[in-house]
């Protein structure tokens, strides 16, 4: 893979740092990149939000799996029903009391086998006078029963209750569980990915802080070392007043830079407690305690061409796999819908465990198959797959913004790092002339042959030079940290990291 290769400048990045780490590391924590950003990944309530997220649309998908399974419940119910539910037969009874009454009364019955055994040989019917009164009064009996029968027969009291044991098993639904599982499952790789890209937008942030904090102690040790020097100059300048060989105005002036210098020094040191507090907040610590950034600021030696991070980004980044997932639940939507038109088929069964005047009629269990078609529902499901498939066009469009603005994104840190980088080098050279004329000027200035003017701009002209080289190397940093967050490689910002280490 062919690789731009651009100067780095070590130095650079140890300018001070030195100075810097003994002065500052005794003031509190010192603490690594590195230690920083496991602490953000462990600590940051974000991550945790977003791993809690994760096991949530994981147990989401283990509860959809389930409606392919039978669905066993336990249900008991107690009814009261207006009335008695019963059977009215009276129309029966009307019907054969008259039979009975007649035939009791003038019936006369012959033919009829003899049941005694002893003298059925001999007589084996019964002869009509004899069989005739029999016969007549068991049907006089029988009208007796039946005028004394309830004809109004009980089928279910009014009021009952059951304890039984239900089973359903979807057979066929046209598709909705397989789209629901399928849907979940997506459901799981978008909450994998937006996992992703809160801990690629922590990291850089981490980045932006702690490097931050880094700019801010350097930036504080130069402004002690302007300060410095402007107390030394304002002591040989008060010599020298003292002596004659300067005007009360070399003096005065001495004094206002002097005044300058402890202000401007005073103004990084709060300001590197603002980015101190920063950090504390991205590190979710609960003790506001002064850290020590003691990974130092650097300057890369190789950066890939600008495709492979437009490469690594279609691949990669986490927002557009989010869009993509998107684009998937919108397809499921879609199926889920047209499932509409299609029947439902289950098995179901159920067993009475136990009742309270339930009637004996009733079978203690049934077992049978089920389908549900909907034939006719107006025209709403098609509006709904119509619907789902608007939602699936704007995910499309989405989609396409979302790439433009990625690919926009990339154009810009990537640029933002050239620019960077060249600054770096046309700050060598600023560096090499601005160390060279502070010295100069100071010596002259001993000699009573500068102005006091000329060696305060000469010392300000270095301060700038160390600070512009410090926030140039903060603005690299970041923007290759924010160009490995959309390319969705922030891990590659260590590699880059160590290369430069080793590069020194």
């Amino acid at each position: 893979m062919m690789k731009i290769k651009m100067r780095v400048y070590a130095w650079m990045a140890l300018i001070g740092f030195f100075a810097f780490f003994g002065n500052a590391v005794g003031q509190g924590r010192a603490l690594s990149f590195d230690e920083a950003l496991q602490m953000v990944l462990i600590n940051n309530e974000v991550m945790k939000q977003a791993s809690h997220h994760n096991r949530q649309m994981e147990e989401e998908l283990k509860s959809v799996r389930m409606l392919r399974l039978p669905q066993v419940a336990l249900n008991a119910n107690y009814i009261m029903l207006s009335d008695d539910i019963t059977i009215d037969m009276h129309e029966i009874k009307d019907a054969i009391t008259p039979l009975y009454g007649a035939l009791s009364q003038y019936g006369v019955f012959s033919g009829i086998p003899n049941p005694d055994p002893a003298t059925a040989g001999v007589m084996p019917y019964l002869p009509a006078e004899i069989s005739t009164p029999l016969v007549r009064e068991q049907l006089a009996a029988g009208l007796q029963k039946v005028e004394n029968g309830n004809w109004d027969k009980l089928i279910q009291k009014g009021q009952f209750g059951t304890l039984s044991a239900g089973v359903q098993w979807p057979l066929f639904t046209g598709g909705k569980i397989n789209a629901a599982n399928r849907a979940a499952q997506i459901r799981v790789d978008e909450a994998s990915l937006v996992e992703r890209q809160k801990s690629a937008a922590l990291h850089t942030q981490l980045v932006e802080r702690y490097f931050g904090l880094a700019l801010a102690w350097q930036a504080e040790l130069v402004r002690e070392e302007v300060f410095q020097v402007m107390e030394a100059h304002l002591h040989d300048a008060q010599k020298m007043f003292d002596e004659g060989m300067i005007a009360r105005a070399e003096l005065l002036h001495a004094r206002v830079f002097h005044a300058q210098a402890d202000r401007e020094l005073k103004m990084a040191r709060r300001e590197r407690q603002i980015v101190n507090e920063a950090l504390i907040n991205t590190l979710a610590l609960n003790d506001a305690e002064s850290l020590v950034p003691i990974t130092s600021l650097f300057a890369v030696q190789q950066i890939e061409p600008i495709n492979f991070f437009k490469l690594q980004a279609l691949a990669s980044n986490p927002s557009l796999g989010q869009v993509e997932a998107k684009q998937s639940l919108a397809r499921q939507g879609v199926r889920a819908e047209k499932s509409a038109f299609m029947p439902t088929v289950a098995a179901f069964g159920n067993y009475n465990i136990a009742n309270i005047d339930l009637s004996p009629n009733v079978s203690d269990y049934m077992v049978g198959v089920t389908l549900s078609w909907k034939l006719f529902g107006g025209s709403s499901t098609r509006h709904k797959v119509n619907a789902a498939r608007y939602v699936e066009a704007q995910v499309d469009e989405v989609r396409a913004k979302a790439m433009r603005d990625i690919d926009t994104g990339i154009e810009k840190y990537y640029q933002e790092m050239n620019m960077a980088l060249e600054q770096l080098e046309q700050l060598e050279i600023a560096g090499e002339f601005a160390d060279e004329y502070q010295r100069i000027r100071q010596q002259a200035f001993n000699e009573g042959m500068a102005t006091s003017t000329e060696v305060v701009d000469a010392s300000l002209a270095v301060a700038k030079v160390k600070i512009d080289r410090l926030q140039a190397m903060y603005r690299l940093n970041v923007s290759l940290a924010r160009l490995l967050e959309l390319a969705g490689i922030p891990e590659y910002f260590s590699d880059y990291q160590t290369v430069a280490s080793i590069g020194r």
